[in-house]
């Protein structure tokens, strides 16, 4: 496997440009699968998972063309026909989110058969609401053998669904197959993340209809069939978040563009409070600090939407690791997402956990270390800690990384950092 060896000490300069939000892309490439006509989308990134869920498209009979346009890369789904409707476990499980082809399939064809995701490293994260809301909304479900095979037959029906409890994953998916359903449809506790947004705004531009986008009530007016659309996925909040963070660890002044710094103030908050300038600028944000001045313990609790973002919890707790004082981190979204502690602990870090808080108090140096990425957001978290460590910091297991950030090391590297990839010889770390 690959890992990522990065020389500590070197301040950031120069501009970083965003690149499209993963979490947005793909259910945007999901709802290809719901109109027979042609689906642009631009400002694509260029990443595993998309790459993954591009695979299991072309699976089911749709062309998947990826080009660069004039305005970046972009890539063009084209759902004519549908060959199958089967989703093997070989290439859900490879990406959790591939799950939610599900309900677009059974939208258009009235049935689907499709892998139950493999376990994550982060929680249970189960599809039981998943699976309530397509049940709610009519189809007839049976789990056999680690599949989940779904029919409805006489097409799906709309239907009152208020979610237990906040679900981003749930709710996405109830969209993406209530607009094809027969009548009206309320999704109540609905989540509100930008990314749902972002597919509900495709969606209507594709003829679903659509009211209340961007609250926890979305009603969804089904329609006989959707059209095709050209629409910009939104810019990654969690990418722009991490490096914002990157760039206040080093210390320098960055410049993040084709950013929307309004969809991370939860985080730009904080930072401002721990002593970074963060100032808007016309396409993004401007991250600046003097490195000579050290930062303040600030205390943190992840929340839903528009709250803390959970993803990024780890990239903050590396921020204060070396900030004065003693900062608290709080952690409500996931169980078990303190895995990078103890790997930031192997850089010198001085972090305790009880239970979901982590008590991180700040030292005036970390060091270089060999460490090991646990999951997308931890691995970012051990670059920003690497960036100020003495010495060089060596990353394992970069292809959590490579799922998540596009260019990393040229993105980082432009800007001043001494980073560099290390390619693998086949062994595991």
């Amino acid at each position: 496997m690959d890992s990522i060896a990065i020389q500590g000490g070197a301040q950031l300069f120069g501009d970083i440009p965003v690149s499209g939000a993963k979490n947005s892309a793909i259910k945007l490439m999901a709802a290809s699968i719901l109109t027979d006509q042609p689906l642009l989308l631009t400002n694509m990134p260029r990443l595993a998972d998309t790459r993954f869920l591009g695979q299991l498209l072309r699976q089911f009979g749709i062309e998947v063309t990826e080009r660069d346009g004039a305005d970046g890369q972009e890539s063009l789904f084209h759902a004519k026909d549908l060959t199958s409707t089967f989703a093997p476990y070989d290439l859900v499980r490879q990406m959790r989110a591939s799950f939610n082809v599900l309900g677009p399939l059974l939208a258009r064809t009235g049935e689907a058969k499709v892998s139950l995701p493999g376990g994550c490293t982060i929680g249970a994260r189960p599809v039981d609401l998943h699976l309530q809301a397509l049940t709610a909304l009519g189809a007839e479900i049976e789990l056999e053998e680690g599949y989940v095979t779904a029919r409805a037959p006489k097409g799906l029906k709309g239907a009152e669904i208020e979610f237990p409890f906040v679900s981003v994953g749930a709710t996405e998916h109830a969209l993406l197959a209530a607009v094809l359903a027969q009548g009206t449809t309320v999704l109540r506790r609905a989540a509100r993340e930008p990314e749902i947004g972002d597919l509900a705004h495709c969606l209507t531009a594709m003829g679903a209809k659509i009211e209340g986008i961007d609250t926890d009530v979305l009603t969804i007016t089904g329609v006989s069939s959707l059209n095709g659309t050209t629409w910009s996925v939104i810019p990654d909040r969690i990418e722009m978040g991490s490096y914002a963070v990157a760039a206040a660890m080093a210390g320098g002044e960055v410049r993040l563009t084709k950013a929307r710094p309004e969809l991370i103030g939860s985080l730009t908050d904080k930072m401002i409070e721990a002593g970074v300038e963060v100032s808007p600028t016309a396409d993004g944000v401007l991250i600046k600090r003097d490195p000579k001045q050290r930062l303040k313990a600030v205390d943190v609790e992840t929340a839903i939407y528009p709250g803390f973002a959970t993803d990024l919890q780890a990239q903050f707790m590396a921020l204060m690791t070396t900030a004065e004082g003693v900062s608290t981190v709080r952690e409500t979204i996931f169980e078990n997402r303190f895995m990078h502690v103890p790997e930031l602990a192997r850089l010198g870090a001085d972090i305790s956990v009880h239970a979901g808080e982590a008590h991180v108090t700040g030292v005036e140096v970390l060091h270089g270390a060999q460490v090991m990425a646990t999951d997308l957001r931890a691995s970012m978290c051990l670059v920003i800690a690497g960036l100020v460590a003495l010495g060089e910091t060596t990353v394992g297991r970069v292809y959590h990384l490579d799922r998540g950030f596009e260019r990393l090391e040229e993105k980082l590297g432009a800007c001043g950092a001494d980073i560099r990839r290390i390619k693998g010889t086949g062994d595991e770390h």
